[in-house]
């Protein structure tokens, strides 16, 4: 049975140039400067604004030439850091600070934005954590359930959207570093490449992210390998979990009723 709102290779075939994917279904970009500082180990209450600029301006260009639906939200935020950067750099006049020798950092507002947006999350993640162990509870455990399990399973962490950007860089700058093999080639489609990924994960257990691009073709057989695993996640037809931050990412198929 087909998923709602799933698309079939027969429907139509998608090209690059007409298929956004809107980044309100998965972070925004306070999430992905949390991700920068956590990335480079820094300490929130002294960030250091031309490195984590620099990573943000990088990631929003990945995103524009994924064409993902960049919201104005993403280009706010990288115009604030380019401003905060710039009061930075350049030397503070004394009417500024009013003669103060306590000068306001211009980060003071990003960072409190920070730590509450931090803290909003927090909290959800401890509320849905507590609603998943609650749903998972019975009221007289069965031992042969125990049994049967075995050791423990290592607990995993689902992947965002920016932690999949951060590998696929990673992907990226290896497909880089081997020769260039100019052959012909027809232009494959997303949902093509869907059906190749979803056949790929049927025949395993788990698959890594890296092992999914492999036989992509060029920078552009990457890019729609990318696009597509991010169908199959707005879809719910492939799960993708890391066992620690930063750690190697796996891709599950999800069973279909």
């Amino acid at each position: 049975m087909d998923l709602p709102g799933a698309t079939r290779p027969d429907d139509f075939e998608s090209v690059l140039e007409e298929y956004p994917i809107r980044l309100s279904n998965f972070e925004g970009p306070l999430d992905l400067l949390l991700l920068l500082i956590r990335k480079n180990e820094v300490n929130i209450y002294d960030i250091p604004i031309v490195l984590i600029t620099a990573q943000y301006l990088q990631y929003l260009d990945l995103m524009r030439e994924l064409n993902l639906d960049v919201a104005g939200e993403f280009l706010v935020m990288a115009a604030t850091l380019i401003h905060i950067k710039s009061r930075m750099l350049v030397p503070r006049l004394d009417v500024e600070t009013g003669g103060s020798d306590e000068a306001v950092d211009p980060r003071d507002e990003l960072v409190r934005r920070l730590l509450e947006h931090q803290r909003f999350k927090a909290a959800a993640e401890l509320l849905h954590d507590r609603e998943t162990v609650r749903s998972a509870q019975w009221t007289r455990p069965d031992a042969r359930v125990a049994d049967i399990a075995g050791e423990p399973v290592e607990p995993e962490l689902e992947v965002d959207l920016f932690s999949l950007l951060q590998a696929f860089q990673a992907v990226l700058r290896r497909a880089r570093e081997r020769p260039a093999l100019l052959l012909p080639g027809e232009l494959e489609s997303i949902e093509a490449r869907m059906e190749q990924l979803l056949a790929r994960l049927s025949a395993t257990a788990a698959c890594s992210f890296e092992e999914l691009f492999a036989d992509a073709d060029g920078r552009q057989g990457l890019i729609t390998s990318f696009l597509a695993l991010l169908e199959l996640i707005r879809l719910k037809r492939v799960r993708v979990y890391q066992t620690a931050p930063f750690g190697p990412i796996r891709v599950y198929a999800r069973a279909r009723e």
